[in-house]
């Protein structure tokens, strides 16, 4: 593998691509991501341009060609492997335009390695646009330097997510009613785990005595003040990172 090199510079554009990279890769860049370089960034033959996949991490390439609408870009060295990501999953119950695009966008910024829409009774919306949110996931990843993008997951209703919950991962749940201190709780388990947030509403008794029922759950509360939907799901999503994910580490 070549050295990394000193240049370009940080201000050079970033782009994800769907598309597995490799030295001397050539690719077409045409769209949206087209205009953006050539429109917006004013990009030339020549310059550079940071790629990441998220399979082999970030790569530095060339810009070779450049048309009116689309340009070619050759890769040229790989400047970092893709990241480890903390086996984290947040489960949360959509909420309105916007607000679930943010949701999206931080939980990419924080680390999570997969998002889940979990549909309850109270939810306000019955419709997801996952590729909607995952181009929030891309973007914030872009602008962060990130070389991973969190996995998204198909809406699920709460009772099949968990049904079919995985024995050895940990369901943190933001309980209205009570639970134990995030920070405690979340320090001392250890391995897989997941954050379950609900709607503006809440849970009903129902669904939270099913929560409960889970043995791998864990009520948690997140401080005497009362927060949002969006708010709980990045609140406890930095928690966690810091008492048992990679922020503890650094």
């Amino acid at each position: 593998m070549p050295a990394t090199p000193a240049w370009p510079p940080e201000s050079a554009p970033r782009l994800f691509v769907d598309s597995e990279l490799a030295d001397g890769q050539e690719l077409r860049i045409d769209g949206g991501q087209a205009h953006y370089l050539i429109s917006v960034m004013r990009l030339k033959q020549g310059e550079a341009v940071k790629l990441f996949d998220d399979r082999t991490g970030e790569w530095l390439a060339e810009a070779i060609a450049i048309g009116k609408r689309d340009l070619i870009l050759k890769a040229t060295a790989r400047l970092r492997d893709r990241e480890a990501v903390p086996d984290l999953w947040l489960c949360a119950a959509p909420i309105k335009k916007g607000r679930v695009d943010w949701v999206a966008e931080k939980a990419c910024e924080l680390g999570v390695g997969r998002l889940v829409p979990v549909l309850t009774r109270r939810t306000v919306i019955d419709r997801v646009n996952t590729e909607r949110l995952r181009a929030h996931m891309i973007e914030a990843a872009e602008q962060c330097g990130r070389t991973a993008l969190p996995e998204m997951a198909e809406p699920v209703k709460l009772a099949m997510l968990l049904k079919d919950w995985p024995a050895d991962r940990t369901l943190f749940f933001a309980d209205e009613e009570g639970g134990a201190p995030a920070f405690e709780a979340m320090r001392a388990h250890s391995g897989p785990a997941a954050i379950l947030v609900g709607p503006e509403g809440g849970f009903d008794d129902e669904e939270r005595a099913a929560i409960r029922a889970l043995p791998q759950a864990v009520g948690i509360t997140l401080g005497p003040r009362i927060l949002r939907a969006e708010t709980a799901a990045a609140a406890a999503t930095s928690v966690w990172m810091a008492a048992a994910g990679d922020w503890k580490d650094t």
